[in-house]
């Protein structure tokens, strides 16, 4: 199969060998059906999109509603579980690319911790953050397609960190009874506080029935929220550099795909300088005005492609604060829970996201967490989640 990342300019473009988790997939029995659309260049393409379209592939339209976006960058993947195309698909999440589309598709989406899932064979956007996950119409189905891809692999040095905490997840499967006694965390600074006034109340139903359950939900925070969460929900560019998740993406990126490209033998192309002259070459939406589905044309690319000038210190020096803030300072920090400092803090079991806006999504992308996104209604024609 051609694989393009949704770039006609890499049409034709045949890897050398499967990707790992396609071998793995292979070998358990499972049919490949096909590439899915996305979200061009996994949403590095221009800063204005229409999101789900790229320049191979075309629009993904929601399933619920064809005037609504599917979100991305995994768009395809999401549309194509909830359309009843196919029982389970698979797709990468550098930040929300994986847990949006699900959300927006009314499916389950899983974005595993970075390394439990190899990248090798897979176009590459960001080495810290990517991850390849699973969607699925049920909890079930998606874990069933998670096992199967997780692992060691001698091609993604990350999967090394894996060894010796991959479970059977599907003994991690039970009914609502296992909730009794397990207490959750709902973040609300900026979290919580900011979901729409319309829609709280199909989440507050869900929360009476983890309650009823025999479940506990207290209130808290990220210790990172001010400097981490933007008030109007995700944003990646809000920092100077040596601060921001956008350019650990950026930098990774340009280097990481120049590595992709030299070991496909069917392209010229070796750079990113070389799509974006392709594209401009072609008038491939690489101006605003080509392209209804690019906007903005290619300013994200062509903007990218100046990271390759960032000192390595400035790139190192924002990988160490993202990671710090959104572990130690956040995620971590959250899970502990100690309301009275005359008694000991408890552990949380996990943390509960009404994230509509994603901030809670864009801490587990800069900490390498996993997150799962489970389809809680229909409101208006789209989906809601938690």
């Amino acid at each position: 199969m051609q694989t393009t990342a949704g770039c006609r300019a890499l049409l034709g473009s045949i890897v050398p060998r499967d990707a790992h988790i396609v071998s793995l997939l292979r070998a358990s029995g499972a049919l490949i059906i096909g590439h899915a659309n996305m979200c061009e260049w996994a949403s590095l393409r221009g800063s204005l999109e229409s999101m789900g379209y790229s320049s191979r592939g075309g629009q993904v339209r929601n399933p619920y509603n064809l005037s609504m976006s599917a979100w991305g960058s995994s768009s395809g993947s999401a549309v194509a579980v909830a359309a009843g195309i196919v029982a389970l698909a698979y797709g990468t999440e550098t930040d929300t690319s994986i847990i949006s589309p699900a959300n927006y598709a009314g499916v389950v989406g899983i974005k595993p911790t970075v390394g439990l899932t190899s990248r090798a064979g897979v176009v590459p956007g960001s080495e810290s953050l990517d991850s390849v996950g699973v969607f699925g119409r049920g909890v079930g189905d998606a874990v069933v397609g998670l096992q199967v891809v997780v692992g060691r692999d001698e091609r993604d040095p990350y999967t090394k960190e894996a060894e010796g905490h991959v479970v059977d997840y599907g003994e991690c499967i039970a009914g609502k009874e296992a909730l009794k006694g397990a207490v959750f965390g709902l973040p609300m600074k900026r979290v919580w506080e900011n979901v729409d006034e319309a829609i709280r109340p199909r989440f507050e139903e869900v929360f009476q029935m983890i309650r009823d359950a025999g479940a506990e939900i207290v209130e808290v925070d990220f210790p990172c929220w001010e400097a981490m969460i933007d008030e109007k929900g995700w944003n990646w560019n809000t920092r100077p550099d040596h601060q921001s998740e956008y350019l650990v993406c950026g930098y990774e990126f340009y280097h990481s795909l120049r590595l992709y490209l030299s070991s496909l033998t069917n392209t010229p192309l070796r750079t990113l300088e070389d799509v974006v002259a392709y594209n401009t070459t072609h008038h491939d939406g690489a101006l605003p005005g080509d392209d209804p589905g690019f906007p903005s044309g290619q300013d994200l690319l062509a903007h990218l492609v100046t990271k390759k000038d960032v000192p390595h210190e400035t790139y190192l020096a924002a990988l160490s604060y993202i990671r710090q803030q959104s572990r130690e300072n956040g995620i971590d920090a959250a899970l502990v829970y100690q309301p009275d400092a005359s008694k000991p803090a408890i552990k949380l079991d996990a943390l509960l996201l009404a994230d509509r806006k994603g901030p809670g999504q864009q801490l587990a992308a800069q900490a390498g967490y996993p997150i799962i996104t489970i389809p809680v209604g229909v409101d208006g024609g789209e989906a809601v989640w938690v």
